[in-house]
């Protein structure tokens, strides 16, 4: 399964991840976990992305679409992905579903995470990460477990626990920002692609897991689709009788011109003879 999390900083979305990768053994992709690895590494990559993570602002598109692209090309990817933050606007969503479908792999499904802004801010208040494998956890709403499950899997020790930089009280108002006006309009983008879920991220985790289990179970029925335009009312056109001819339009009828009344008819003039005067007799003398 190919599937999208979205959501505001805060709203659990890489707890979530991370449980849907462990449950269906796809991986989860994260970009802040791709970029702080760089970062991290010193990379050419990492040193250009360092500022702008560091400012709560967005890094940028290119960089980010080519990192995707690099992840989703190693073999684990093939089976199906969880992109955790990604995308965070309308030019990167447009710009994956380009590559998705270069690469022949589309969306399943888009899920949406709701929280309330206020309880975001607490949220983020309580967030540490461990500083070897990026796992997220909250001091307040899912801290670390104990015994095995704190053990780092990279470092086979207990996990380092750190506070982000960009998790700090003087960045958290300006990336909350930055998602109402970047990232929140990839709602109505994927809702109008029928791909949209949207899920209560409040309360316990198990809870909110749950929840997350059932809209991507949801049949894709059930699933708020483009609505269709209403279809123009067609006209009838007369059928064709193969054999026969068209019945012509009616012209229309001149008043009948009303005839001229015959001419009387002239008797034919019969020339009478001339009558001759009598020629007058000669008296012979």
């Amino acid at each position: 399964m190919r599937i999208v999390l979205l959501g505001a900083p805060g709203s659990g979305k890489g707890t979530q991840a991370h449980r849907l990768a462990e449950r269906s053994g796809i991986p989860q992709i994260s970009t802040g976990d791709l970029l702080r690895a760089a970062v991290a590494r010193g990379t050419p990559l990492g040193l250009q992305a360092k500022a702008a993570m560091e400012s709560g602002a967005l890094v940028d598109d290119a960089l980010v679409l080519g990192m995707i692209r690099e992840r989703l090309a190693e073999p684990d990817a093939r089976a199906g992905f969880i992109l955790d933050g990604f995308p965070r606007n309308l030019v990167q969503a447009a710009a994956l579903d380009g590559l998705l479908a270069e690469i022949g792999q589309p969306l399943d499904a888009v899920v949406q995470l709701e929280v309330d802004p206020a309880e975001l801010v607490r949220r983020i208040s309580g967030r540490r990460s461990c500083a070897d494998c990026g796992r997220v956890f909250n001091v307040l709403t899912s801290p670390p477990p104990s015994g095995a499950a704190a053990i780092c899997p990279k470092t086979g020790a207990p996990h380092r626990l750190i506070q982000r930089p960009d998790d700090n009280e003087a960045t958290v108002a300006e990336r909350l920002r930055v998602y109402e006006e970047k990232t929140r309009p990839l709602i109505a983008f994927y809702q109008s692609r029928g791909l949209l879920q949207v899920i209560d991220a409040e309360g316990g985790l198990d809870a909110v897991t749950q929840r997350l289990a059932q809209a991507l179970a949801a049949p894709a029925a059930a699933r708020p689709r483009k609505r269709a335009a209403p279809k123009r009312a067609s006209r009838r056109k007369p059928s064709r009788t193969v054999g026969r001819r068209r019945p012509a339009a009616r012209a229309t009828r001149r008043p009948a011109r009303k005839k001229a009344p015959a001419r009387a008819t002239r008797k034919k003039r019969v020339a009478s003879p001339r009558t001759r005067k009598p020629a007058r007799r000669r008296t012979r003398r």
